[in-house]
Order: structure tokens, then C-alpha cells, then sequence
């Protein structure tokens, strides 16, 4: 009779439900990459003892790899993030991370990706949570986008450009409810963020974003 499958912490889980437990191989991957060069493909900053800080919208987070995990100023101090989502797309990222592209020349959106496939069904972005809080609230949205270091872009009724890694800029694209239509929301890339990160590490930084958007905030409800 074959073993029952070991308990699954909370830790083990990301906001959304899915089962997305960074695997700890990607940690020891991190850790043989030069920083130096870490920080001139993303930006990042080195840190002493095998560290980096990176601006994830509007706060500072460091990823400590030695100790395996990411670290964010709440204000006060540098305090653990249990964020797994956040983790794994960190992760992730960090290991494929090869090249530098020029931003902002090839906008595009998810049918334009090679694997656009990927994002239908229980896969498609959850946005909507955006969609409910600024549907009806241009200001408020535009707010939202300014207060996670956002900058507006002349796209739709309103837009802005996000930063959740300092190379990889994401653009959310608002078109508010009026008589006729409801409220619509578009979300747009840089192509090369597929060079960096696959469908399903976009699609969790996507969601993650938009939590961040509807909240107004990185971390905090």
C-alpha cells in the first residue's frame, strides 16, 4: 500500500489556491550565479553575504539566498515575505535571466505571445478584481497605479505601466463603464518578458499585479 502523500503547509499554497511551492533546486541554482552579473541583466542591487534588493512596485524586497527566502522593508524593518507566488515567479526569473532587451520598442499583448495558449480557461488572467474596484472610478485607478510607483501611458481611457521587476514592465489598460459598455481591462507586455519567464511565471506575476492594483498597495489589503 503506497504511502500517503506528506501535509501540505499553508506555506505550501499561493493566495490564489494553486500549488505553486518554489522547488528548493532553484534556490541552490541561485546561489551558483554570479550577483554581479544578476545585477547588470535586472537591475537589482548586490548585497553583502550572496544578496540582492529589487523594487517590486512600490517596496523594496531582497532576496536572501542563503537563507532561501525573500525579505521586504515593511516600514519599520526587514521582515520575512510570505508571498509564495511572488517567490516563485522571483525565483524563476532569476534563474533565466540571460540577456538585456531594449523596453517600451515591442508592446504586445497575451494572442501575441508564443505561448498564448496557455492563458484560456482556468488559466485566463484573474483581473477582475480590478475590473470591480476602478470600473467606474478613472481616478481612483489612476491613484492606484501612481501609488505602486506606476506611470501613466497614453493608451485606452486610462493606463498605466507597472514595474513588478525593474526590467519587466507590465501595462494595464483600462476602459471605464459608461451607458452602453461595461468596464474592460487589457493587460499588455514587453516581448521579451517571454525570453525571461514562462506562461505560467507570467500568469502568476500577472495576478499578482492585479492584486497589488485593486489593493493599491504591494503588500496589505
Amino acid at each position: 500500500m503506497a504511502a500517503p502523500p506528506p501535509e501540505k503547509s499553508s506555506r505550501d499554497y499561493a493566495p490564489d489556491g494553486s500549488h505553486l511551492k518554489p522547488n528548493a533546486v532553484l534556490w541552490e541554482d541561485l546561489e551558483k550565479r554570479s550577483l554581479d552579473e544578476l545585477a547588470n541583466l535586472t537591475l537589482a542591487l548586490p548585497l553583502p553575504d550572496h544578496r540582492l534588493q529589487f523594487r517590486f512596485l512600490d517596496a523594496d524586497i531582497r532576496v536572501d539566498i542563503p537563507n532561501q527566502r525573500l525579505v521586504y522593508d515593511d516600514g519599520s524593518g526587514w521582515i520575512p515575505l510570505e508571498d509564495p507566488l511572488l517567490e516563485m515567479v522571483t525565483l524563476v526569473y532569476l534563474n533565466q535571466v540571460n540577456a538585456v532587451f531594449p523596453l517600451d520598442r515591442d508592446i504586445v499583448g497575451l494572442q501575441d505571445l508564443k505561448e498564448s495558449h496557455f492563458f484560456v480557461g482556468p488559466h485566463e488572467l484573474r483581473t477582475a478584481g480590478v475590473l470591480e474596484r476602478y470600473g467606474t472610478d478613472p481616478d481612483g485607478f489612476k491613484q492606484a497605479v501612481m501609488a505602486l510607483g506606476g506611470q501613466p501611458v497614453d493608451m485606452a481611457d486610462a493606463a498605466g505601466r507597472l514595474l513588478p521587476f525593474p526590467r519587466i514592465p507590465l501595462y494595464f489598460l483600462m476602459w471605464f463603464a459608461d451607458e452602453e459598455f461595461p468596464a474592460r481591462l487589457r493587460v499588455l507586455f514587453d516581448r521579451s518578458i517571454e525570453a525571461f519567464l514562462p506562461a505560467d511565471a507570467i500568469w502568476a506575476l500577472v495576478n499578482r499585479v492585479a492584486t497589488a492594483l485593486k489593493n493599491g498597495t504591494a503588500f496589505g489589503d
